[in-house]
């Protein structure tokens, strides 16, 4: 009964940690529980899809501590998964799990193992790159940080930058309406009722224009709490490139726990903070954390060129590792092979090019290159090319943007060095496809 737009793990997955339904007679998995049986289930070569199989609970249970007849009962509730799954995808709900290959890259990156499973959503489903500005604050914003708010939110539409927030009542709907209204793109990441917000007259005109994206990583139907919102500003900051903090108090609410928790993180956003004499407290004591003033005036063009420049040139901001085009073979993070998309098969049977989960998007897209850097990595692109590939798959696969990589292929098929074909767009090195 379960829907066919799920794939066989994201139905494992919900089974496993979603809350729907009546029966609460086993509680769903936590984050924490998930986390330990996707350990075993990489160390024994298998996916979450695999424990729709009766079969493997037994020997899942052992391998991950989780009871064997909690397993069984949770992922029993097919039935239920069913009519939950008609009922969201009837309110244009839709939901992806971390198995998902357009799950967010930039969650798995930042959180690691502490990625939402699960994310439920609303609109367009292209903004899940993510990108752009998080804009957060108190509840309570008074008369200059509510100003504040609308000006950078008018600034990021301006220069095409997302606005990223909670979508709670004060500076987090401030700011997502005003990017609205002049005509930018937004990104909620809710805490409570995703359904609920998803059919506000204003949500519903922004999401049929394709500038909307409503993200949670709760029930469509979950309420407030403290607990929900402590675990929305994580996701925030991960899916923004730069956080700004419009009004905190000190050591208290969740504007300055967010805050607190990023700037402690290792490889850290860069966090803004707005400064004066009359903002909150908190928000000069988050500079001694390590955020970074915002300035007293910015200029509407190369908005983003700037935000990059104040935070490298941040007086004491330890700078961010950004991994470059010439250390890409470094050391990189594992990636859970049980939550990656299958193999892609690439025209030769046995040649296949394996997608990875980290896809390093640079903060500033730059379209072209000195010729130096091109000549240094197209070696690398060359062996990469064994047999033929599309920029899609040689970006994830060599850990670059495909902007600048797509320079770089026209340069090298100008040059003889690649040959493009056609139906589908692919790209080979001349002398393996001579050969």
């Amino acid at each position: 009964m379960m829907n066919d737009f799920l794939t066989e793990d994201t139905k494992a997955i919900i089974l496993l940690c979603g809350v729907f339904g009546k029966n609460r007679s086993e509680k769903p998995l936590s984050l924490t529980e998930y986390s330990s049986l996707v350990r075993w289930l990489i160390a024994v070569k298998m996916r979450p899809g695999n424990l729709l199989q009766k079969e493997n609970i037994s020997e899942a249970s052992m391998g991950s501590g989780i009871d064997k007849q909690r397993l069984e009962s949770l992922l029993g509730r097919g039935v239920q998964l069913g009519f939950a799954v008609e009922e969201w995808q009837r309110n244009g709900i839709w939901i992806i799990s971390r198995s998902d290959a357009d799950y967010p890259v930039r969650y798995k990156k930042h959180l690691k193992d502490k990625a939402p499973p699960l994310l439920f959503g609303v609109g367009n489903r292209s903004l899940l790159k993510g990108g752009g500005l998080g804009i957060v604050g108190s509840r309570n914003v008074d008369q200059a940080g509510e100003s504040f708010t609308r000006q950078v939110a008018e600034l990021c539409a301006y220069n095409r930058i997302p606005v990223i927030s909670g979508g709670a009542r004060g500076v987090d709907q401030i700011s997502m309406t005003a990017a609205l209204e002049a005509g930018g793109v937004t990104i909620g990441l809710l805490a409570e009722n995703l359904l609920k917000k998803s059919v506000e007259r204003s949500a519903r005109h922004a999401i049929a224009d394709g500038r909307l994206l409503l993200l949670s990583p709760y029930h469509p139907n979950a309420r407030f709490t403290v607990g929900t919102a402590m675990g929305r500003n994580k996701l925030i900051y991960a899916m923004s490139d730069y956080g700004l903090v419009v009004s905190a108090e000190h050591k208290k609410g969740g504007t300055w726990a967010g805050a607190e928790e990023e700037l402690k993180r290792k490889n850290a956003r860069s966090v803004f903070v707005r400064v004066g004499n009359d903002v909150p407290q908190g928000n000069s004591k988050l500079l001694d954390l390590g955020a970074i003033a915002w300035p007293d005036s910015i200029g509407p063009n190369n908005f983003r060129q700037q935000l990059h420049e104040l935070a490298v040139n941040a007086p004491g901001n330890r700078p961010k590792k950004d991994t470059s085009l010439l250390d890409f073979q470094a050391a990189r993070e594992t990636v859970p092979a049980e939550e990656l998309p299958p193999v892609t098969e690439v025209v030769e049977e046995k040649s296949t090019i394996t997608k990875p989960e980290s896809v390093v998007e640079p903060e500033v897209k730059t379209p072209e290159c000195p010729a130096s850097i091109y000549q240094a990595v197209l070696p690398v692109i060359l062996n990469k090319l064994n047999s033929p590939a599309t920029a899609e798959e040689l970006a994830e696969t060599i850990d670059v943007n495909k902007t600048q990589l797509n320079v770089w292929l026209k340069k090298a098929v100008d040059e003889n060095k690649l040959i493009k074909l056609s139906k589908p767009v692919r790209y080979v090195g001349r002398m393996k496809a001579e050969g």
